[in-house]
Formats: structure tokens, sequence, C-alpha cells
């Protein structure tokens, strides 16, 4: 009997509906320590799938008898022979089909809040840590931050019977692909990104540096651009209708961004402390902020979105607080980790001055964001 197969959707959907799961991680111990499925009623060990082909019934122990096993590997294939393997020795076992991969690339849409000025909805690309958003109003989108999945932003464009018109980067991404300009060519909406990101560039867009507000829809839905510099030199932030902050990665739920990526972490860690002390201070403490990533499950709320109120944030994230010019910069400076991987090569693709095929994109993109710094 064939080994039973289970979806990146169904396995959210077991998550989604707190159901105890038992996840059986075959990569390598590096590879899952550095990114690996997580989830709040979700138990996960790692075996390498090699430690199988010895046959040790040591390996076994931790294993139980009376809940699915769901063994996942990069790709699936590894995962499918230790599930046979554990199916021989009696156990309920199912893979995860087509592994991390598969995982990767798995979109989760909720809705933020739906009035009768316009409808909110946050991307949530799970195994990522990527958030992305829509914002409907009138039969009119904006989608800000896309990932290059583009046609999850077209599916649900279509079911809430909506065009997209405007399509805004905060920033020149290093960790994933935008799908920014191919969502713009399929949609003739117009590709926004601060100018200064895009030197060298020969990619279509229209800078962000000329628009103070940008307003759709009969209701008069309004984007405000605020400069964010100090993830990048570039970065910007949307406030839409005074409530909310679509904040890239420069205010996150738990941290702010690292500004260590162009090697100018001082500098940048400077430019970040006038935004926060001096433009994101002037905006209250109810506006909702929506960053474009987080680091942690518990991070999303009970609400099943990514989101804080700026009060909140300013309240538990002890940087926010720090008035001192020097000792904010030397925190930030200094709180950097590990670099995306690849990060090199996604800034040139984003920029539009190398291309690569779809696997290639899938390659690089493999692996968590490491956008945040954490300051709770």
């Amino acid at each position: 009997m064939a080994i039973r197969t289970i979806s990146a959707a169904e396995l959210h959907r077991k998550m989604d509906s707190g159901e105890s799961l038992f996840i059986l991680d075959v990569r390598n111990p590096e590879e899952y320590q550095d990114w690996k499925i997580e989830g709040n009623q979700l138990r996960s060990i790692n075996i390498p799938y090699f430690d199988f082909l010895d046959d040790n019934d040591a390996l076994y122990a931790d294993l139980p008898k009376d809940t699915e096993i769901i063994t996942v590997c990069a790709k699936g294939g590894s995962a499918q022979m230790v599930a046979e393997l554990l199916e021989q020795r009696g156990y309920d076992v199912s893979v995860l089909e087509g592994g991390m991969l598969a995982w990767s690339q798995f979109y989760v849409p909720v809705t933020i809040v739906e009035d009768e000025n316009l409808k909110l909805i946050q991307f949530n690309r799970l195994a990522k840590g990527c958030l992305s958003y829509m914002v409907i109003s009138d039969g009119k989108a904006l989608v800000v931050d896309p990932s290059r999945h583009v046609d999850e932003y077209l599916r649900v464009a279509e079911q809430e019977g909506a065009q997209i018109e405007h399509i805004m980067d905060t920033h020149l991404h290093a960790d994933h692909i935008t799908g920014g300009p191919e969502l713009a060519q399929k949609t003739g909406a117009t590709y926004y990104i601060s100018a200064s990101e895009m030197q060298g560039s020969d990619r279509p867009y229209e800078p962000l540096e000329k628009h103070s507000m940008i307003q759709f829809g009969q209701v008069n839905v309004k984007v405000l651009a605020i400069p964010t510099p100090g993830h990048t030199p570039g970065s910007m932030s949307f406030l839409v209708n005074d409530q909310f902050l679509l904040s890239g990665d420069t205010i996150f739920v738990g941290g702010l961004g690292r500004p260590d990526l162009g090697g100018k972490a001082r500098e940048w860690a400077q430019a970040l402390y006038d935004t926060v002390f001096r433009t994101i201070a002037q905006l209250s403490d109810d506006v909702l902020v929506l960053p474009a990533h987080y680091a942690d499950i518990q991070e999303i709320n009970a609400s099943g979105y990514v989101g804080e109120t700026l009060g909140e944030i300013r309240r538990k994230n002890e940087i926010m607080r720090t008035e001192d010019r020097e000792t904010f910069t030397e925190t930030v400076a200094n709180s950097v980790g590990a670099t995306p991987p690849n990060y090199e090569d996604i800034v040139s693709i984003n920029r539009g001055v190398l291309s690569v095929s779809p696997e290639k994109a899938t390659e690089l993109e493999i692996g968590p964001n490491r956008c945040a710094i954490h300051h709770t």
C-alpha cells in the first residue's frame, strides 16, 4: 500500500485546528537547526535519514506509536524512504509532499480588517516569515511587498472582484525575490519603489519619492509614504487611512530592521534612530504596525495575523525607548546576526540586473528570513 502524503495546505489546516502533530524531520542537523516547521501544538524532532540506513532499533525509541508521524525532508524523497521503514514497523506515517521546498512556497491569506472603507488582507508565507498585503477599496487593490508567487495575489484579487492598480515594495528585499514587477506586468498596475533602492537598474518603476499620497477607490483610501531609512537607505513605510502602518522591515512586532546589509551598520543605525524618534514618534499609539517579516511563530496573534499597535511595541520593545542616540546606535549596530544567505544575488535580482530561472530562484530563497533585530 502506498504511503499517505500530506500537502502543505493540509498540514497547515491541521496546525490551525489545534491538532497535536508530530514531525520527524530527516534532513541534516545543520539544515534542521537553521530552518524547520514550527507551530504551537507541534512536536518536532530531527533524525537524519542516513541514520535509518543502519537499521538501529534505538532510533525508534522516541517515535510515538499512537500518533501520526509526518516525515519531512528537503524535497520529499528521503522522507518517503524513511516513511516506508516506519510503516514496516507498524507506525502511522505520512509524508509532507514536496518537503520543505513545498512548505517554503505556501501562503496563508488572513483578513485583518473589513469595513465600509477598505478590506486589508495579510499574506503570510509561513516558512519564510514573509508578510505581504492587499488593500482593497471600491473594486481596486493595492499590493505591498508581494513575494514572487504572484498567482497568490491574482487569485485573491479575483475572489474579491478587485483590480490590482498599485503595487509597492517598501524596500529592496534581501531575503526573498519580489513579485512586484511581474505582478505589475500581468495586471497593468503601477510598480512603486524608492529610486534610491534602484540605482543602476533599467527596470520600469515609479519612484515613491514623487508621491506623498496615493489615493484609490471611491472612499479615498489614503496611502501615505513615510521615508523610514535604516534597514536600507530607501526604505519606505505606508500609512493607510491614518490607522495601519505597513512598516516593511523598519519596525517589527518584536524588534527593528537590521541596518548592516550595506556594510554601513553604524551609519544606517543612526538613520534608524532618526526614523524611530522623529518620523515614527509622530504617530499615535493606536496605529497598527504591520511588518514585512516576523521571526517567531509566537508573533502570530489570536486573530491569525502578525501585527501590534505602536503603543504596545513601544511598551514592550526596549530599543524603541532608548532615546540616547549613542546607546541606540551601539545596541542596534552590534545586534545583527547571520546575514541572509544569497542576499547579494537576491538584491541584484530585485534590482533587475540579474535574471535566474524559477528553479534557481527557489534555491536562492531556501531558509528563514534574517531581517529583524529583536529587543523585546
